[in-house]
């Protein structure tokens, strides 16, 4: 049964981010058989959630309550090691611990997950450890930094879904005229990025008929391979299969579902399981 607590709102999702949680949770599965086989030698997997909301939503379809990331993943069979589990909002964050209650193999922090995960979790996934860890990185918008995501990639451990949130983006940054962007803004933009390529991987240029520079927006999907890009040669995640636009009913991309891994088999099931979602909402 669930309980709202004392000022509690919990979020409205949409048909796009239930579709979200059910990728997760069918990789999460796959995952999660595949790690508990490794017998030689014997691998702790992790669950990681950086902004695992209040454990559920609502529904905007049906006004129906539908279970998070951290429910779905504490049910997944077999079992994994431990879960670290990580919101901002204190009142989610309780939440969280009266739906799962007292286990000794479930972490619940509330902060900033940007200084939480490096100081915190992370270093509990170390290779030598025999750890290896499954990351949700699924902020609303640009509130990850790149130290973040490039640990993660360094780490050699750690398989990784990533909202990379167009929608903010576009809202905020990546204007026609980027020159009217709030500072505020471009530094979000860049600590999500890492540094200021992102300019070269959101804009190009080219001459009108008298010879003026014109810069123009690259389209979203540009971008997000851009981003990829990053993945692989500054982060060192081996595999980085091309990225899921999630839409809305009206076609609209609301966000770019990534995957980074080290392991081919890990890219090959992700690949398999994108491509039975990737007409959904698409006109």
């Amino acid at each position: 049964m669930i309980k709202k607590a004392a000022k509690l709102k919990f979020d409205e999702i949409g048909y796009w981010s239930e579709l979200k949680l059910e990728i997760i949770k069918k990789y999460a599965a796959a995952y999660s058989t595949i790690l508990s086989a490794q017998a030689n030698p014997r691998l702790k997997h992790l669950y990681i959630d950086a902004f695992a909301g209040a454990g559920v939503h609502l529904s905007k379809a049906t006004g129906e309550f539908v279970p998070g990331s951290p429910l779905n993943a504490l049910q997944i069979r077999p079992s994994l090691f431990e879960y670290h589990i990580i919101d901002l909002d204190s009142s989610k964050a309780q939440n969280l611990r009266d739906l799962i209650g007292q286990r000794p193999d479930v972490q619940i922090y509330e902060g900033d997950c940007n200084q939480i995960l490096l100081e915190k979790v992370f270093p509990h996934t170390r290779y030598e450890q025999y750890r290896r860890a499954l990351c949700l990185l699924d902020p609303y918008g640009l509130h990850l930094t790149w130290e973040v995501i490039k640990t993660a990639g360094r780490l050699k451990t750690i398989d990784m879904f990533l909202n990379f949130p167009v929608a903010d983006m576009n809202r905020n940054i990546l204007w026609r005229n980027p020159e009217g962007v709030r500072k505020e803004d471009l530094q979000r933009m860049t600590a999500f990025w890492g540094d200021e390529s992102w300019r070269d991987a959101a804009y190009s240029s080219h001459e009108d008929l008298f010879g003026f520079s014109i810069e123009e927006k690259e389209d979203n999907e540009k971008i997000a391979a851009g981003f990829c890009g990053r993945l692989k040669k500054a982060a060192g995640f081996e595999y980085v299969p091309k990225p899921l636009p999630m839409r809305n009913s009206k076609g609209a991309v609301v966000y770019y579902l990534i995957f980074a891994s080290q392991k081919p088999v890990a890219s090959r099931i992700v690949q398999e399981i994108f491509a039975d979602y990737q007409q959904y909402g698409s006109k």
